[in-house]
């Protein structure tokens, strides 16, 4: 009887053991699939749209988001010529900009967010006639 004991005992311990290495061994990473697919690419500006029209030339309301948009993990980042942070929001449907060099943060729904491909719409304030704000659809494409 002793025998089967300790034979048990090793088995069990033997488990125990086993599973340990395989949890030890996953992936602990914590982060969204969104998160990953955000922060994981460098992310060029594919169409900057303002009302439909283009908007991401000189002298357009966008022109400063052309070129190349960095969401960094610690939520730093870069989007085109702003240097800021930037935080999910609304359970990962948003993402909130800020930066010193804008007027306010600048809170984008995520239409589509890929490894491959992001594209974001917002309503950003007109402030000559606050009764026609602008509808903003930013598209980016990963390198």
């Amino acid at each position: 009887m002793a025998f089967k004991t300790t034979t048990m005992k090793n088995i069990l311990i033997s488990i125990l053991f086993i599973a340990g290495i395989i949890a030890f061994s996953c992936d602990t990473n914590e982060h969204s699939v969104d998160f990953d697919n955000l922060t994981s690419n460098i992310w060029d500006a594919d169409s900057l749209l303002a009302n439909g029209e283009d908007a991401g030339g000189p002298g357009q309301i966008l022109e400063k988001f052309n070129g190349i948009i960095l969401f960094n993990e610690d939520g730093s980042g870069t989007f085109g010529e702003y240097e800021g942070t930037w935080y999910f929001a609304n359970d990962e449907t948003n993402i909130v900009i800020s930066s010193d060099s804008l007027i306010m943060p600048l809170t984008t729904l995520i239409e589509e967010l890929t490894n491959s491909s992001l594209k974001m719409t917002t309503v950003f304030p007109n402030f000559v006639n606050p009764e026609d704000p602008t509808n903003i659809r930013m598209t980016f494409k990963a390198q």
